[in-house]
């Protein structure tokens, strides 16, 4: 999993700042809905980058401005054959910005359950008052 220390600086370990540069480096590709779109569209296998990029309206020096951010986050992998480029989606920096957002699951959880019981406990004084 990928540790992440907002702010991480001097004192910060290099693993951990490499870690957390992917993670930052893969949610800034994942900002843009067309990059998303984009990924989508590659879990159906290997595609050219020309037909990856037709069913946007954006230029093809656009999309491939696009396919580049994907490539530095590790999203996607391309390979030539002759003058075409195919691309491939690479999961593993989804998997990791999964694990950095599944650690708050369990925070989120633990705090709503005890939400829950606290308000069990207050609905018998709510019944109980005047």
């Amino acid at each position: 999993m990928v540790e992440y220390q907002a702010g991480a600086g001097a004192g910060a370990g290099a693993g951990a700042m490499a870690g957390a540069e992917a993670l930052d480096t893969t949610y800034a590709a994942l900002a843009s809905p067309i990059r998303r779109a984009m990924l989508h569209r590659l879990r159906s296998g290997p595609t050219r980058v020309t037909d990856l990029a037709r069913p946007f309206d954006i230029s093809l020096a656009a999309a491939s401005k696009h396919v580049v951010q994907l490539e530095r986050a590790g999203l996607v992998s391309r390979r030539r054959d002759g003058r075409e480029h195919w691309l491939t989606l690479e999961a593993r920096p989804l998997a990791e910005a999964v694990a950095w957002i599944g650690a708050y699951r369990e925070f989120w959880a633990v705090s709503l359950d005890a939400l829950e019981a606290l308000l069990r406990d207050e609905q018998p004084k709510i019944k109980d008052a005047p």
